[in-house]
């Protein structure tokens, strides 16, 4: 064979092999996207067998592992999420979201103090990820770390200041503070964005209680009811509240309703308030 015949068979061969690799990544590609896709139908299931067989075609594709512990996660495979969060990570390891998602693991594992280690390294390398301050509040406060968690639900409240869930966790942090009066501003601001949310308002109403509002304590176990008309525990903080204010008759009936539901302890505060 001449000289210019191997050269000419050479190019040929790495011609091939370039098509292969790229047939390799198209493939890869398709399965990833086909991934994402069932991950948001909520097929997380047949999302993981996308994943799977993408990363067969290209073991070094950090989303892709990402993505699967996402899917690994919802299912409430933490440990197989964790896995799969620490490959992902190990190949890219300025991905913001897999810390922060990583971290969510963590937190389902009882593991808080890993849980704020992975959510401050991605408020690091994105400072402005407000749901990584909410988050890493929530896992503080996991810690007693009450004023800790409030720094970081400040800060999330500055970035997005549209979360309800960030103005009640807040506002709970400060009730165990005895900040009782910031708690309440806390719990209104929560349900003026989500007038829907019944724990919310049974918070407000313990709060309320607390600050001697018995009446205003009564008119949110109300809306609790209404929102949750199987609500025990609606039922049966308004019981105690009108026992409070001196109406036995409705108090206990309320109680009793409590009690039907299936809260226990309703049956005890009868025995001691409705003789």
């Amino acid at each position: 064979m001449n000289k210019s015949l191997k050269m000419k068979t050479l190019l040929v061969l790495t011609l091939a092999t370039l098509s292969f690799y790229s047939l390799h990544a198209q493939d890869a590609k398709t399965h990833f996207n086909d991934g994402l896709a069932k991950i948001e139908s909520g097929d997380y299931r047949g999302a993981i067998a996308d994943f799977d067989q993408g990363i067969q075609l290209d073991p070094n594709d950090a989303e892709a592992y990402t993505n699967r512990a996402f899917a690994k996660a919802m299912l409430e495979d933490y440990a197989g999420a964790m896995a799969d969060y620490n490959r992902g990570i190990e190949l890219d390891s300025n991905d913001a979201d897999a810390y922060a998602n990583r971290a969510v693991a963590k937190s389902r594992l009882r593991d808080y103090k890993g849980a704020i280690d992975d959510y401050t390294k991605a408020i690091q390398l994105d400072p402005k990820n407000a749901r990584a301050y909410a988050d890493r509040g929530n896992d503080k406060h996991e810690l007693s770390d009450r004023a800790g968690a409030i720094a970081d639900y400040d800060k999330a409240i500055e970035l997005d200041p549209n979360n309800a869930a960030t103005y009640i966790n807040r506002a709970v942090a400060k009730n165990e503070l005895g900040d009782h009066k910031g708690a309440m501003a806390d719990y209104n601001k929560g349900i003026e964005l989500d007038p829907k949310d019944p724990d919310a308002y049974i918070d407000r109403a313990l709060t309320k209680a607390l600050l001697g509002d018995h009446l205003g304590a009564i008119a949110d176990y109300t809306t609790v009811i209404e929102l949750d008309p199987k609500n025990s525990t609606g039922y049966y903080q308004r019981g105690i509240s009108e026992i409070e204010l001196g109406d036995k008759d409705r108090g206990c009936l309320d109680l009793s309703k409590s009690g039907e539901l299936g809260l226990a302890k309703a049956y005890d505060s009868i025995k001691k308030h409705c003789k």
